[in-house]
């Protein structure tokens, strides 16, 4: 028997509350083990000089492993999904170890989602997150096994000034498998330029002749927040 709405939707409001409290993650440490509660684990990390003081500091993503967090689904889609919260730590190098600078607890989706249960792993089903040149790239791949032929590969490049650490691009690439149109949108917040390109095709040869890219001017009147990304993303210029 299928669950009713309302008892998934009250099942999906618990769980949200339950992630939103969360465990303490301290400030200090001396290793990235310290900053794992436990019944956590960590699921993916990159390391580099974020800060420009020739550490290498460290970003990663912790995941909760509560089996409370493990719900049957009875549609379509995965049988069981892990709706555990997962998130993202940037620890800053210091002589003791290191130091908790950002802790956010809304960007990183979750395994699973109960409303979109053939919606695969967009962190797994990414590249791996990465630090180069003081710039981390965190790439999410979105698509569904059922429902939809939608696919799209993101990635979000945030580098930390100001003491804090800010979004300065961002890459869009998306297509359906069914039709198979490729656009691609890139945006640099610090020049404030947006490119688009289309005319590409996911399965035919290209016809170079029918690419084409357009360039915009967009307004970037403060830099987004890493403290205020959350998932899904919402980045529209």
């Amino acid at each position: 028997m299928k669950k009713p709405f309302a008892f998934i939707a009250l099942l999906a409001s618990a769980i949200a509350f339950a992630q939103s409290a969360g465990p303490v993650i301290p400030q200090q440490g001396k290793t990235t083990e310290d900053f794992v509660p436990k019944g956590w684990k960590i699921i993916s990390s990159a390391s580099g000089d974020l800060n420009k003081d020739k550490a290498e500091d460290i970003a990663m993503v912790i995941e909760n492993t509560d089996s409370a967090n493990f719900v049957t689904n009875e549609n379509f889609g995965s049988q069981i999904l892990n709706l555990n919260p997962r998130y993202l730590l940037i620890l800053f190098k210091d002589k003791k170890g290191y130091i908790l600078n950002t802790l956010n607890k809304s960007f990183i989706p979750s395994q699973n989602d109960i409303e979109s249960p053939c919606l695969e792993d967009p962190l797994a089903e990414a590249e791996e997150m990465s630090i180069t040149k003081g710039v981390l790239s965190i790439n999410f791949h979105t698509w569904m096994s059922c429902g939809s032929y939608g696919i799209s590969r993101e990635t979000f490049r945030l580098r930390y000034q100001d003491n804090r650490f800010v979004l300065i691009g961002y890459d869009l690439w998306e297509s359906s498998r069914n039709i198979g149109d490729i656009t691609e949108v890139s945006i640099n917040f610090l020049t404030g330029k947006k490119s688009t390109t289309t005319g590409e095709k996911l399965f035919d040869d290209n016809d170079n002749s029918l690419i084409q890219t357009t360039w915009e001017d967009i307004e970037t009147n403060e830099l987004i927040n890493l403290a205020n990304l959350k998932w899904p993303n919402e980045i529209e210029f």
